[in-house]
């Protein structure tokens, strides 16, 4: 990291970009370890990046990991790449565009692509996928996904994180506003659950009505469905 700041010229450059991933808590810190690494040869080291990790467990039930990231790539001879090139702005002719103050006319071209926003769904979705092959290795039926209920098409309203000191502050027995809300969050979740429940068994008793009304002698009218109060 000394290099790194050697290296950047700017007094706003970004030095690292940290990922914060949480780690399954059924499997054991040896197999915790080699996911992370994993992860991070498979997607950082491989296209350039130098990689910092470090995983904290205060046995909170929040075992983590952070993962620091450098912003340049790491050539073969140890010397920085760059991030960025200027490429000249041509004419119609292919002619270099001159400006009034005598420079050519440039613009900035990424020689890596580690910024684009597209890159965090990558990211994401890659740790869901390594981290479900080691939960399915070691025979745990639980998986995680990185998109949220909605792009799952699961009706459920998602809790908020606690952080550690809400977590701490709850596990004392003080109630804090994260907790209050996630609490609120779960109870409507339940109601949300018990309502679908009933509208399944209304359908399905629906169902029965209209098919016993096809098999019975023919009425002037079907079986009118239920009004919100029945």
């Amino acid at each position: 990291w000394n290099s790194v700041e050697k290296i950047e010229k700017s007094k706003n450059s970004q030095l690292a970009r940290e990922i914060e991933v949480a780690l399954p808590k059924e499997l054991d810190r040896e197999k915790q370890i080699n996911l992370v690494r994993e992860y991070v040869k498979e997607n950082f080291v491989k296209v350039g990046m130098c990689a910092d990790i470090a995983l904290h467990d205060k046995n909170d039930g929040n075992p983590h990991c952070h993962i620091l990231l450098t912003m340049r790539p790491l050539n073969e001879d140890k010397t920085w790449g760059a991030k960025s090139k200027k490429e000249y702005i041509l004419d119609r002719n292919g002619e270099k565009v001159k400006l009034k103050n005598g420079n050519y006319k440039t613009r900035k071209i990424n020689t890596i692509d580690w910024n684009e926003q597209d890159k965090a769904e990558e990211w994401r979705k890659s740790w869901a996928d390594i981290t479900n092959k080691y939960l399915e290795e070691n025979s745990i039926q639980e998986k995680v996904d990185h998109r949220s209920y909605q792009r799952q098409g699961i009706e459920q309203i998602p809790t908020i994180h606690l952080g550690v000191s809400a977590t701490q502050m709850e596990k004392k027995g003080i109630a804090t506003e994260k907790g209050e809300l996630n609490r609120a969050i779960r109870k409507s979740n339940r109601l949300i659950k018990e309502i679908r429940a009933q509208i399944g068994n209304l359908k399905e008793w629906i169902a029965g009505l209209l098919a016993a009304w096809e098999t019975a002698p023919r009425k002037p009218q079907p079986p009118k469905s239920p009004n919100l109060a029945n």
